[in-house]
C-alpha cells in the first residue's frame, strides 16, 4: 500500500500539526513527535511497538491512505469470461451465504472478493455486452448498498464501479437496475439477455420479484428477450483462487448451551415448534418444516458454534417433520455426549452436504401422500428447485418468532451481560479519558480496541465480541460502519468526537453499545446535536405504547428533535438482539423500511435503541442502548399497553449534554439511568481508581443550575 503524502491527508486525525495548532498540550505532543522523528528511546528504528519506549507516535505510520482499494479489473474480466462460458449476460453476486446469514465467513465473501466493498451488506451487478467484438469482455459493475455505507463504498470501490445508493431518492433498486440493464443488453444484441446468480445464494422471495419485474419490462419492451436462470457453478469462485488464496474453512467445534442460559430444552422448543407449525385445525396438509438459517438451527438445539466470526453459529439445516428431526451437520464436530444427548430426544444426525439430496427425495415422499413443506420467505432458490412436492410459504419461520420472545432466564442473562460489559466500557472509557487529559497521551483507533477487549476480557463467560468494533474519532465517526484498520488506523484526536459502537458474546447474553465522547472542549453544535439524539434514545426508552404496535410507527418517536431541526439518520432506529446469538436478529425492528412494518412488537423482544446523526467529514453521534418489550401498567379498551426497559448499563457523555435542552422528565430519566449505573455497578470497581472515580463523576445528578 502506497503512502500519501500529508497534503492529501483531508481532515486528518492524525496529523503532528493539526495537534500542534489544535490541542493546549500541543508542547507535549509535539515533542513526542519530535523525539520520535530522530529515533529516540526506540530499540528498532522501524518498529512502531510503545513496548520499551515512553514515546507513542512514530510518524513512518501517521498518515496512510484509510481506504483499501483494490483494482478490480483483471478480476472483472476474468469473471466476464466465466460468465460467457455459461451464456450470461448479467451476473449477480450477493452478500449472504447459502444460509441467508448476514455476516458470512471469510470463504463466503464473494462479493467483497470481486467489488473491494468489505461492507456486510450489499450486492454486486456485473454486465456483459453480448455484441462486443473487442479482444476483452466489455460491461459494467454496479455495487448496490444502503445509507450504513455509502460513504464506505465511495472509499472503498475503485473505478471501475458504480455505486447504486439503496433507499435514496429518485435511486432504483438494484433489481431494477439489473433488469434494466438486462433488456437493453438484449435490445442492443437481439439475444437473449440471461440474468444469473448461484441459486443457493439469493432466496426464493427474491426470485419471485425478479421474474414479476422482468414480465413487467417485457411488456414495456416486447423485443427484449430476458431471462433469470440459475447457475450453478459459483462464477466467483472458479477465479478466486488465480488472485487470492482461498480463506480456509472455519467449521470448528460445536458446544452445548446450557439451560440454565436457554431457560429451556431442546426438547420442549422442538415440541413448541411443531405445535406452532403442524396445526390440525389450519386446513393445510403442511406436514414439514425446512430450517435454513443458522441461529435458527442453534436456538432450537441449543447449540453454539465458531463457524461465523462474531456469531455463535454453524453450517447445518434440519428437515423437521411431525414425527422426525433429521439434523445435517458434519457428525464429526460433534462431542459423543452431544451426539447422545440428540439422539435420545429423537434427532437423526445426517452428513451436511446431503441436505439438498435428501430434500429432493423426502419431497418426492412428500408428494406421494399429498403433504406439504412449510418454507420460510429466507429460504434459498436451490431449496425450491429441489421440493418435489407443494410447499407452504409460511413468511417468517415459527422459529424466528419464538426465538425473538426471550423468556425470563434470556432477559435475566441479557440484564447480567449488560452488567459486565458495562463495566468494562466504563473502565475503558475512563482509562481513555484519563490517558488523553491527565497522561497527555494519544494511542491510535485500533490501539483503543484492543485495549477495550482487554477489559471484556476481564468478565466471567465472555466469548468474544459480537461484531467488529467501530472505534472511530472525528470524521471516521461519520462512516456509520466505519472499521479501523491495524496500521493505517487514525490517532484518536483529543479534540474531536470519538464514537465507540462494540459489543460482546457471553454466554449469558449479547451485548451491543455505542457511545459518543469528548476529551476536550466540543462545539456548541456537537452539544446541541448530540443532546437531540439524546433526546431522541429517552423519548423511545420511556415510550409506552398499545399492543399491536409494529416499529415503523414508532420509529420518528425517536427522530422527531432531529427533524425539528431539520436533521436526520440514513440508518434504522432499532434491531433485535440475540440470546447469544446473532447481534442483529429478525425479524422486528424499528425503523422507515417495509421490514419494520411486518411484525408487531412483542413481551420479551430484546431490541436496540440508536438515534444517530452525522456530519460527513467532520464527525459523527450514535447513542445505543439494548432494551426489551415488557408489559406496562395501562390499558385502554381492553388493550394492554406495552414499554421498555433498558439493560445497557453505561452512561451518557455530560460534555456533550445541554441541559437547557432537556425537559424536566428527560432530566429526571437520565438522573435516575446514571444513578442505577453507579448503585449496580460501583461496588465492583476498586475504590479510588480511575474508573471508580469516572463512573462518581458521570453518574453525579445533573442539575440546571
Amino acid at each position: 500500500m502506497s503512502r500519501v503524502a500529508r497534503a492529501q491527508c483531508a481532515n486528518c486525525t492524525c496529523s503532528p500539526g493539526l495537534l500542534s495548532r489544535a490541542n493546549r498540550k500541543s508542547s507535549l505532543f509535539a515533542k513526542k513527535i519530535n523525539l520520535n522523528r530522530i529515533n529516540s528511546g526506540l530499540k528498532d528504528p522501524n518498529s512502531t511497538s510503545r513496548k520499551g519506549s515512553v514515546f507513542t507516535l512514530n510518524p513512518q505510520s501517521l498518515c496512510l491512505p484509510e481506504a483499501k482499494e483494490v483494482n478490480t479489473t483483471q478480476r472483472l474480466l476474468k469473471l466476464r469470461n466465466e460468465m460467457k462460458k455459461e451464456d450470461v449476460a448479467v451476473y449477480i453476486v450477493p452478500s449472504e451465504d447459502q444460509h441467508q446469514s448476514e455476516y458470512t465467513s471469510a470463504y463466503d465473501q464473494k462479493r467483497s472478493f470481486i467489488s473491494g466493498f468489505s461492507g456486510s451488506a450489499g450486492v454486486a451487478i456485473i454486465t456483459r455486452e453480448l455484441n462486443s467484438i473487442a479482444e476483452e469482455e466489455q460491461g459494467t459493475a454496479a455495487l448496490s448498498t444502503d445509507g450504513r455505507y455509502f460513504t464506505q463504498a465511495v472509499d472503498e470501490l475503485d473505478f471501475n464501479w458504480i455505486l447504486l445508493k439503496q433507499g435514496a431518492k429518485d435511486e432504483p433498486t438494484w433489481e431494477e437496475w439489473t433488469v434494466k440493464q438486462a433488456v437493453q443488453l438484449s435490445l442492443d444484441s437481439g439475444q437473449t439477455a440471461k440474468i444469473g446468480v448461484d441459486p443457493k445464494l439469493i432466496t426464493f422471495e427474491q426470485v419471485a420479484k425478479f421474474k414479476k419485474l422482468i414480465d413487467g419490462a417485457k411488456k414495456k419492451s416486447p423485443k427484449a428477450a430476458v431471462e433469470l436462470t440459475p447457475v450453478a457453478r459459483n462464477l466467483v469462485d472458479g477465479i478466486w483462487e488465480e488472485f487470492e488464496t482461498l480463506p480456509p474453512s472455519t467449521r470448528g467445534e460445536i458446544k452445548h448451551l446450557d439451560i440454565a442460559f436457554t431457560g429451556k430444552s431442546a426438547k420442549d422448543k422442538i415440541e413448541q415448534v411443531r405445535k406452532e407449525t403442524f396445526k390440525k385445525d389450519d386446513g393445510d396438509d403442511v406436514k414439514g418444516l425446512i430450517v435454513t438459517s443458522l441461529d435458527e438451527i442453534a436456538w432450537l438445539l441449543n447449540l453454539r458454534g465458531s463457524d461465523i466470526q462474531y456469531n455463535p453459529v454453524f453450517y447445518s439445516y434440519v428437515i423437521l417433520t411431525d414425527e422426525k428431526l433429521k439434523f445435517y451437520v458434519d457428525k464429526e464436530r460433534l462431542a459423543p455426549e452431544i451426539i447422545n444427548d440428540l439422539e435420545s430426544i429423537g434427532v437423526t444426525i445426517e452428513p451436511y452436504n446431503d441436505f439438498y439430496n435428501a430434500l429432493n427425495t423426502v419431497s418426492k415422499e412428500f408428494s406421494v401422500y399429498g403433504h406439504k413443506f412449510s418454507i420460510s420467505n429466507n429460504a434459498n432458490w436451490e431449496v425450491v428447485r429441489n421440493l418435489k412436492c407443494p410447499y407452504s410459504e409460511g413468511g417468517l419461520s415459527p422459529i424466528e418468532l419464538l426465538k425473538s420472545q426471550k423468556n425470563e432466564v434470556e432477559l435475566q442473562g441479557a440484564k447480567v451481560a449488560h452488567l459486565k460489559d458495562g463495566r468494562a466500557l466504563i473502565k475503558f472509557l475512563a482509562w481513555l479519558e484519563d490517558l488523553m487529559t491527565k497522561q497527555e497521551d494519544i494511542i491510535d483507533e485500533v490501539t483503543a480496541d484492543e485495549k477495550l477487549l482487554e477489559f471484556r476480557k476481564q468478565e466471567d463467560n465472555f466469548v468474544g465480541l459480537s461484531f467488529d468494533t467501530i472505534s472511530a474519532s472525528g470524521a471516521n465517526g461519520a462512516v456509520i460502519h466505519y472499521k479501523p484498520i491495524k496500521g493505517v488506523a487514525s490517532m484518536i484526536n483529543p479534540n474531536k468526537i470519538y464514537l465507540n459502537d462494540s459489543g460482546s458474546q457471553f454466554l449469558e447474553g449479547t451485548t451491543d453499545t455505542t457511545r459518543t465522547v469528548h476529551f476536550n472542549q466540543p462545539s456548541s453544535e456537537q452539544i446541541r446535536n448530540y443532546t437531540l439524539v439524546l433526546k431522541g434514545n429517552i423519548a423511545l426508552s420511556t415510550l409506552k405504547f398499545p399492543e399491536g404496535t409494529t416499529g415503523n410507527l414508532i420509529d420518528s418517536i425517536a427522530r422527531q428533535y432531529l427533524w425539528k431541526n431539520g436533521l436526520d439518520y440514513g440508518h434504522g432506529t432499532s434491531h433485535g438482539v440475540g440470546a447469544y446469538l446473532n447481534v442483529h436478529e429478525g425479524p422486528i425492528g424499528i425503523g422507515p423500511r417495509p421490514n419494520a412494518a411486518k411484525n408487531k412488537l412483542q413481551v420479551g423482544n430484546l431490541i436496540s435503541n440508536e438515534p444517530g446523526f452525522y456530519k460527513e467529514g467532520h464527525y459523527g453521534i450514535r447513542l445505543e442502548n439494548v432494551m426489551f418489550v415488557k408489559q406496562s401498567d395501562y390499558s385502554f379498551n381492553g388493550k394492554r399497553f406495552l414499554e421498555f426497559e433498558t439493560v445497557t448499563k453505561v452512561p451518557f457523555c455530560r460534555k456533550l449534554i445541554d441541559v437547557c435542552l432537556l425537559t424536566d422528565d428527560e432530566l429526571n430519566w437520565l438522573n435516575r439511568y446514571h444513578a442505577s449505573i453507579w448503585k449496580e455497578l460501583n461496588g465492583t470497581l476498586e475504590k479510588n481508581s480511575v474508573a471508580y472515580k469516572w463512573l462518581r463523576k458521570e453518574t453525579e445528578p445533573i442539575s440546571r443550575y
